[in-house]
């Protein structure tokens, strides 16, 4: 008995070339192999293209008017919504530096003219696999956040938490001016933190506080049940500190290892600071919500107890006040 598969989406190609010629011979031979393409004749257009439709896969002429080749890739290449499309550089020139040049603007392939279609095709059909691949593995990624927010949504006191938590965390990071994948961990670390929750029952999730010695231990586990779940997902890799020790505290006395300052990582201390601040500033049934400054005061003096680092509470508090002043 035969079964019913969805079928699959076809594959989007886009070719800057300012010569037209050579760009509609390209798309017809692409059209040879079922492969969808279409053409642009700059920079300028090619950036407006992919805003509005981005493509699984570029064929970048080198010469063009205006913005060459090489700094169209480079830019597409440092902007993370852009970055992981697969980009063939195209050129006339066969000088081993004009190679060089594509190799760091960041492209992933080059072909030389005249285009061999054996090899063009050869290319095209490696780099798109990698990129469905990689299309994959951000659908698998998405599919954990949308687990972490139906937690939240287990609980209607921190509607919008995770919202906040992805938004504040890769802020904070920015104005501590670390890389970009720093950025996005925290990012996604914002909907993930509390992703094993999802293994706790609803009568002591939703409790909150008063909880027996024995639902505290069930709670406890959450951050590593969480670490278990995201894994299998090396893309996630930066995320899985996060989750594992944003409760640990700076004095020891935090779980699930009961780390200490020097032990816990960046990426975990600056969810925590974060989380702190909207656990302070959000109302629930066994206690009424903080105002900023009280919030403020608060985590100064917990900090210098040794719950949280007080360097990251500073910059937080910093970068809030700055937020404000813009406002």
């Amino acid at each position: 008995m035969g079964e019913i598969l969805p079928a699959r989406r076809r594959q989007s190609i886009l070719i800057v070339d300012d010569h037209r010629l050579n760009a509609e011979l390209l798309r017809e031979l692409l059209g040879t192999r079922g492969y969808q393409a279409s053409i642009v004749s700059n920079a300028a257009d090619a950036e407006e293209h992919i805003r509005r439709e981005p493509p699984d896969l570029i064929l970048l002429d080198v010469v063009m008017p205006g913005k060459t080749g090489y700094e169209l890739c480079h830019e597409l290449k440092d902007d993370p919504a852009t970055r992981l499309i697969p980009i063939v550089m195209i050129t006339g020139l066969n000088a081993h530096e004009d190679r060089l040049r594509a190799i760091e603007a960041g492209a992933d392939d080059f072909l030389t003219k005249p285009i061999s279609p054996e090899e063009l095709f050869a290319r095209v059909k490696s780099l798109l696999r990698l990129k469905e691949f990689t299309d994959e593995l951000e659908t698998a990624e998405s599919v954990l956040c949308t687990l972490g927010l139906s937690v939240e949504a287990r609980d209607p006191y921190t509607e919008g938490h995770c919202e906040r938590l992805a938004r504040d965390a890769s802020e904070l990071g920015r104005h501590l001016a670390l890389d970009d994948d720093c950025v996005v961990a925290l990012r996604r670390g914002g909907y993930l933190h509390d992703l094993g929750k999802i293994m706790v029952p609803d009568e002591i999730l939703k409790k909150g506080s008063n909880l027996t010695p024995e639902e505290w231990k069930i709670m406890k586990r959450h951050p590593v049940a969480g670490e278990t779940i995201c894994r299998p997902l090396k893309s996630l890799r930066l995320v899985l500190p996060i989750i594992r020790h944003h409760h640990e505290h700076s004095d020891g006395s935090g779980y699930p290892d009961g780390l200490k300052a020097g032990e816990i990582p960046l990426l975990p201390r600056i969810l925590q600071v974060v989380d702190i601040y909207d656990a302070l500033r959000t109302a629930r049934p066994y206690k009424p919500a903080l105002t900023h400054e009280e919030s403020a005061v608060t985590m100064q003096k917990e900090a210098k107890a040794g719950l949280w680092d007080e360097e990251l509470v500073e910059e937080f508090f910093c970068m809030l006040d700055k937020r404000r002043q813009v406002a």
